[in-house]
């Protein structure tokens, strides 16, 4: 599915991943994002909400600038940002399968 306006975009942000933008400041998390053209992109932070803006705003990481817009499909917030610099490299060297099944299981704190 391709998106072309960012209110399309907003529509498909689910109700439970608005529950994610603005209060995960200073908290380390890890994150997968669904581009618009179905492929998945992993990466960490400490602030998910500038984060997701930062992607959907063409400023953030090379491979989503030209696969806008991004929508979240995955968060796990961990304690520190060490265990998630090392969560995110180990989520990278899944295979997609191995992501989707992650997606849909009960780690995930979108759901």
């Amino acid at each position: 599915m391709t998106l072309n306006t960012k209110k399309e975009h907003d529509k498909i942000i689910t109700p439970s991943a608005n529950r994610f933008l603005g209060k995960s400041t200073g908290v380390p998390c890890v994150y997968i994002l669904k581009c618009c053209d179905g492929t998945l992109y992993t990466g960490w932070t400490n602030d998910f909400s500038k984060r997701l803006k930062t992607h959907n705003n063409g400023k953030g990481a090379k491979y989503t600038r030209s696969r806008l817009p991004v929508t979240p499909v995955y968060i796990e917030h961990l304690p520190d940002r060490s265990s998630a610099v090392k969560r995110e490299a180990a989520i990278k060297k899944l295979t997609r399968a191995k992501k989707l099944q992650l997606i849909g299981s009960n780690i995930n704190e979108i759901h």
